[in-house]
């Protein structure tokens, strides 16, 4: 468990403006990224849409046509059409509700016709009249796309207010225009970053400074750890072959296929597209533009197992351990005054920023020593009790609650701060790949003594070597290995 200073101010998160600023930009320059808050989801939203369109559709017929069966039927048939052409995927960019029409109109008049069938073939005293069947379907619609109309207009808003990061792949003249062109439009909600060449860089000139460009595998790293980069948009005019490059095609797409970006490929010519209204609206500016499965594997994302048994222990033991956790916050507050917990800001997996917990066991001088400084393990500042904390690893227990809501895991590489990831992965090759998986409460780095004051090129071997063969009773034993240290605890 890494040694970290701690905010005096415990209430509000640890911001200062160069440290921050080198951590959320690409070696070579960058804009900052945006921090926002995960929007609601866009799926359930919809999905409710279509349930209050058929509550609201079923009122215009009898008392005797509207049970509870037939509008369990009829939702479920409408939920289930939808979902298998796709209408409940959140599309990259928010379409137009006339885009969708079509399709939302078919299905509904699929499942309106089916419920009615059905109602006829059972209880024909029951059937739905013309004029009902159709007043029906026609609210159902009306209340359909007027809520989706509402629901994808905010969706544009959000995208235009804090745009996704994003690296244009391709020729690097060619992939400068596609950015430059990103950056004029921001109402497609991509905000460029960087670019990745695959062929020549360049020359000078041109109407605006060009981004970054990057060429080395490590420089993707960095780009997309310390950017919060989501989407990788490849020009069409690379060929996807990468032969005239640094870094092949292929190569990129596992890249960023690893770190779950979303790959979109833009400008691949004619004949590219399905010849649909809807497919009509998928373009950026002119260019066209599709998705490309990037084939993200399963290790990119937190394995089921792992979070499972996270929440299976992290609730437990922050109920078996809330008589200790009141103890140790009484102690600060009685030796060290106000501001028993501290939140720091941490980078998490995929580059993404938490705020992290733990008992306060030291005031630093300001924001800037907060931030910058490395270790304070031996500094002379530090309470009798904020020392016993710390040599037990007590200060660490807060973190459970960052478990339990999904910022950590129990076992993974330690979160570091902004500012460090930043200086470590510039200095240390691998140390931005240690994001691929959820960052831990303790790892095999620190079970193997590598805490506080230790190599940084050790740990992110160790780290790496854990994510590329992780199980989880490798989990299981690094948490026993843990437990039978703290016996004997050394501290952080």
């Amino acid at each position: 468990m890494t040694a970290e200073t701690e905010s005096a101010r415990s209430a509000a998160h640890v911001t200062v403006g160069p440290p921050r600023a080198a951590a959320d930009q690409v070696s070579t320059g960058g804009p900052p990224r945006r921090v926002r808050a995960a929007p609601p989801s866009f799926t359930a939203s919809l999905v409710a849409v279509d349930c209050v369109a058929v509550l609201l559709a079923a009122l215009l017929l009898t008392a005797e046509q509207r049970d509870s069966a037939l509008l369990m039927q009829l939702t479920v048939g409408v939920a289930a059409l939808n979902a298998h052409a796709g209408l409940y995927r959140p599309a990259a960019f928010a379409p137009s509700v006339l885009d969708e029409l079509p399709a939302l109109a078919g299905r509904a008049a699929v499942a309106w016709c089916a419920a009615a069938a059905l109602v006829a073939a059972q209880a024909p005293h029951r059937a739905f009249g013309p004029v009902a069947l159709t007043s029906a379907y026609a609210l159902h619609l009306a209340v359909v796309t007027g809520c989706r109309a509402v629901l994808h207009r905010r969706r544009r808003r959000a995208a235009r207010a804090h745009p996704r990061s994003a690296l244009v792949v391709g020729p690097a003249a060619a992939a400068q225009r596609l950015a430059g062109t990103l950056a004029r439009h921001p109402e497609y909600g991509i905000r460029p970053v960087g670019v990745v060449a695959v062929g020549p860089r360049p020359g000078p000139g041109g109407e605006e400074p060009p981004l970054p460009v990057l060429t080395t595998t490590e420089e993707i790293h960095r780009a997309v750890i310390q950017n919060g980069v989501g989407d990788a948009v490849f020009t069409g005019a690379d060929g996807a072959d990468g032969s005239n490059g640094t870094v092949p095609a292929a190569e990129l797409v596992a890249l960023f296929g690893r770190y779950g970006c979303a790959g979109w490929l833009v400008g691949a010519g004619r004949g590219s597209g399905t010849r649909s209204g809807a497919a009509m609206s998928r373009h950026l500016w002119g260019f066209s533009c599709r998705r490309l499965d990037l084939g993200v594997p399963a290790h990119r994302r937190t394995p089921p197992a792992k979070r499972i048994l996270d929440i299976a222990l992290a609730a437990p033991l922050l109920l078996l351990l809330a008589p200790l956790l009141l103890l140790c916050a009484a102690a600060i507050r009685a030796s060290d005054g106000p501001g028993v917990l501290f939140r720091q800001e941490r980078v998490g997996q995929n580059g993404r920023l938490f705020t992290l917990l733990k008992f306060r066991t030291l005031r630093p001088v300001d924001e800037l020593e907060a931030a910058t400084r490395w270790s304070v393990a031996d500094d002379e500042r530090m309470s009798a009790v904020g020392a016993f904390l710390r040599r037990t690893s007590l200060d660490e227990l807060p973190q459970l609650w960052n478990v339990l809501r999904g910022d950590m895991s129990l076992v993974g590489p330690r979160p570091e701060r902004p500012y460090f990831v930043a200086e470590f992965s510039r200095a240390h090759p691998g140390y931005a790949a240690r994001h691929r998986m959820p960052v831990g409460l303790t790892g095999l780095a620190q079970v193997h003594g590598l805490r506080g004051d230790t190599s940084i090129e050790d740990r992110c071997r160790f780290d790496n070597h854990y994510i590329d063969h992780w199980s989880l009773w490798q989990d299981v034993c690094i948490l026993l290995r843990t437990a039978a240290s703290l016996i004997r605890p050394a501290g952080s």
